[in-house]
């Protein structure tokens, strides 16, 4: 699937955590550990692998944006 609003980018690829970490300007460790208690970003697992989806860490981006200092943080639990 590629998006309309940006030609030539494919948002089905698959990125590896380093790549999606640099994507997301996170830590590996960051989605490592967001994968494990499931607040992280959308992953597909093939055999041992993890792989993030470019569709999937954007609708992350998404679901982390905030409009003031006072909205609740849903990425983590209380």
């Amino acid at each position: 699937m590629q998006d309309k609003s940006t030609p030539g980018i494919d948002l089905d690829q698959l990125l590896t955590p380093a790549e999606a970490a640099q994507f997301l300007r996170v830590s590996v460790s960051f989605l490592a550990k967001a994968r494990m208690i499931g607040s992280g970003p959308r992953y597909v697992k093939i055999g041992r692998r993890v792989f993030y989806r470019r569709s999937d860490l954007l609708d992350y981006l998404n679901r982390c944006s905030r409009r003031s200092t006072s909205a609740r943080d849903r990425s983590f639990p209380s």
